[in-house]
């Protein structure tokens, strides 16, 4: 009786198996809603687009994009966290989802590790320490040697409080011990033009968005704020191989489904996923307009987000930041 029994549980699992491989074998038999929880134009809707683009190819289905902007990415991301679990509903999001928001706010409609399933990185994105040509300084080194030679006198720009560039350079002053006024500005370009009209000291803005002005020698470039070199530009440093150990602020975005979605699907999401990051036709739109092609497994997935929730809940409590 007793193995009568352990062989009906044993087909039960089996058939669970097959059952699931079936699904997964047969998915997607319809669309494919990809939320992007921004709206439409900025660096998210470009990636998502160009991710939903490459990816219906691969899977043989239309991927729409359905732009779900509010509540700084929230209302995208509490969408698909109660979404069915069954592939059609995907979340292609940022860092500000999966690891600044959780640290800011405690009753957040979704948890970043609980309510989703990890399915790829798709793309990463290096910021770059820019300072006016006339400052005396070349280096990371001689601007943490300036700074500390002129306490509260230097500024740093940024597009916005809790935006990337604002964590950049507060990431900048907690590791050097400086003394800088965070100087935030409605937007990226806005943070650019006070650098080079001299209202401010410093940005930490995109390679892109900062390229022709390098170029017209306006700007100086000293270094990207990424753990390794951008492929973008791989003469740029990095802060933290320029003397700034431990210096890495580097947005990022990736995909996601709701927990519970089956892994089988999960696995042929990501290897379609992973096939489009190594297109050279993603990688080229990708590149283009500022970003880093990054593919990844479902588990590299997974732990970067708990590594970035631990980084940014030690840099917010570092400078008392809220909301």
């Amino acid at each position: 009786m007793h193995h009568r029994k352990t062989i009906t549980v044993c087909g039960a699992a089996a058939m669970a198996l097959l059952c699931a491989g079936q699904v997964a074998a047969a998915y997607p038999t319809r669309a494919v809603r990809v939320v992007i929880p921004y709206p439409p134009g900025g660096g998210n809707d470009i990636i998502g687009r160009i991710v939903a683009d490459e990816l219906g190819k691969r899977l043989g289905q239309q991927v729409v994009v359905d732009n779900r902007a509010g509540g700084s990415t929230a209302i995208g991301a509490e969408h698909v966290a109660r979404s069915a679990a069954d592939g059609y509903t995907l979340l292609i999001t940022s860092h500000t989802t999966y690891a600044l928001l959780p640290n800011l706010r405690p009753k957040l409609g979704y948890d970043p590790q609980r309510d989703f399933e990890p399915v790829s990185l798709l793309a990463t994105q290096s910021f770059a320490l820019a300072v006016h040509p006339s400052l005396p300084a070349t280096t990371v080194k001689q601007i943490i040697a300036l700074a500390k030679a002129r306490p509260g006198q230097m500024t740093f720009a940024s597009a916005g409080a809790g935006t990337g560039t604002h964590f950049s350079g507060e990431q900048f002053k907690v590791l050097a011990g400086l003394d800088i006024l965070h100087v935030p500005y409605k937007g990226g370009n806005t943070a650019i033009t006070s650098v080079l009209s001299g209202e401010t000291t410093m940005t930490f803005g995109s390679l892109s968005a900062l390229s022709t002005f390098v170029t017209t020698k306006k700007l100086r470039i000293i270094a990207v704020t990424s753990a390794r070199r951008s492929i973008l530009d791989p003469k740029i440093p990095t802060i933290a191989e320029s003397g700034l150990k431990g210096y890495e602020m580097t947005p990022w975005y990736g995909l996601t489904a709701p927990r519970g979605t089956p892994a089988a699907i999960v696995d042929r999401l990501n290897a379609a996923v992973v096939a489009v990051t190594q297109s050279a036709e993603s990688r080229e739109r990708m590149m283009k307009v500022g970003y880093e092609p990054e593919g990844s497994t479902p588990r590299q997935l997974a732990e970067h987000i708990k590594a970035e929730l631990a980084r940014y809940a030690k840099l917010i409590k570092a400078i008392g930041f809220t909301e």
